[in-house]
């Protein structure tokens, strides 16, 4: 796969979105299949609506796999150069990562999307979906391989597990010599378990208690504050996504807002609970404990707190918060930079929902995922996250 050069590696990716549109009846029958499974199993609508694809969602994929095509390619990129004073020109380029594993649960476009970004950078990948989506799986796998193989690249270039057996998973997970880097996207146990069992290292998706916190400057644009706030919450269905807010912080100054906020928040359907600074102001909100502040709820459920000034919140969120997306409401350019400076996250939001934190948003097509960790990829995942690098050194015989 690192040897076979950007073209066609284009051409598999363009193939995909082509068969996706072509065989789109035939995804979303199946689709239909994982959705009835899931209904009859019970399964919370939040994720039901995740997993249901459409025409428009199908389109939706298509049109993301196509983006990835058009980017730059980033295998054998330069990332920096230099010449010696002995006259060694010595670079940095970019190569694929190798064989990736990834390990992803519920929403099947993410098959399409990391086949795509495994395609563009170069890498070989095995795709392990949940069972929640496993026959919209096959029927996206099936067009994958059709567009590697009519593209001319190795068939097994993007492999798909098949069967959604935890014991396979397992033997996947130390076979080190075979895998260089598994990515788990999923629930907490999911990768929980990847992390214990893997003999390769992992890159984590984690939690994403994301955190909004409106400054004393706030209060000078109330109903833009309630817009970004119910937005961060609730602009996806049953707010489970991970980079949906879960808390929301306010200046004591800022207290004022906070009545607006729950109307705004409640008309939505959303369950609020608070401390007793909050409560007094909202009396509907439930009081919060100590697990609220830690919770990743990925419903529509959220919890508000106020805190004394900017430290306060930053402390707050440093401890609490899982590094994924965090964000500042202000007029204050010097409370955004030291918040900027001080949070320790992926992704820091200034004056912008949380829900902006997403590869599509970010200009990179779609993600692998959002990581969490700090080496070597952090926040979403592009095709420039799957590679490493390599040193190039080239003299005239050079001796030393």
């Amino acid at each position: 796969m690192a040897a076979i050069l950007a073209p066609r590696r284009s051409a598999a990716i363009l193939g995909l979105a082509e068969g996706l549109r072509r065989d789109s009846a035939e995804i979303l029958r199946a689709n239909g299949r994982d959705v009835a499974a899931a209904t009859a199993a019970g399964l919370d609508a939040a994720l039901i609506e995740r997993l249901r694809l459409d025409d428009a969602r199908v389109e939706k994929m298509a049109k993301a796999v196509e983006e990835i095509a058009a980017q730059p390619d980033p295998v054998g990129s330069v990332v920096d150069q230099n010449i010696r004073p002995n006259g060694l020109n010595i670079k940095r380029i970019r190569v694929p990562l190798g064989v990736v594993l990834f390990v992803y649960e519920s929403r099947p476009n993410v098959t399409s999307d990391a086949a795509a970004l495994a395609l563009r950078s170069g890498n070989a990948i095995i795709l392990r979906g949940g069972k929640e989506s496993l026959h919209s799986n096959l029927a996206i796998g099936r067009i994958v391989r059709d567009a590697v193989t009519t593209a001319g690249l190795p068939e097994d270039a993007v492999q798909l597990v098949e069967s959604t057996d935890r014991a396979l998973l397992g033997g996947l997970l130390r076979r080190s010599g075979e895998i260089d880097l598994v990515i788990p996207r999923g629930g907490k146990g999911l990768i929980t378990a990847v992390v214990d069992q893997a003999r390769m290292p992992v890159l984590k998706h984690f939690d994403g208690n994301c955190h909004l916190y409106v400054d004393a400057s706030a209060v000078a644009m109330p109903e833009r504050v309630v817009e970004v706030c119910v937005n961060a919450k609730t602009s996806y269905p049953g707010g489970a996504v991970c980079n949906a807010v879960e808390k929301i912080l306010f200046h004591e100054a800022a207290a004022g807002l906070i009545p607006a906020v729950c109307a705004g928040l409640a008309a939505k359907g959303v369950e609020i609970r608070g401390d007793e600074s909050v409560r007094a102001a909202y009396a509907a909100a439930i009081p919060a404990t100590e697990a609220d502040w830690h919770a990743e709820y990925l419903s529509f459920r959220i919890a508000l707190k106020v805190v004394k000034n900017l430290d306060a919140a930053i402390a707050h969120i440093n401890l609490y918060g899982s590094r994924h997306t965090d964000g500042i409401l202000t007029n204050d350019a010097a409370a955004a930079e030291d918040f900027t400076r001080r949070v320790d996250t992926a992704s820091v939001m200034i004056n912008a929902s949380t829900r902006f934190a997403d590869g599509g948003e970010y200009g990179l097509g779609a993600e692998l995922g959002i990581s969490t960790d700090k080496l070597h990829a952090r926040g979403p995942m592009g095709a420039f996250d799957m590679t490493t690098t390599k040193w190039v050194v080239t003299g005239d015989f050079h001796c030393r």
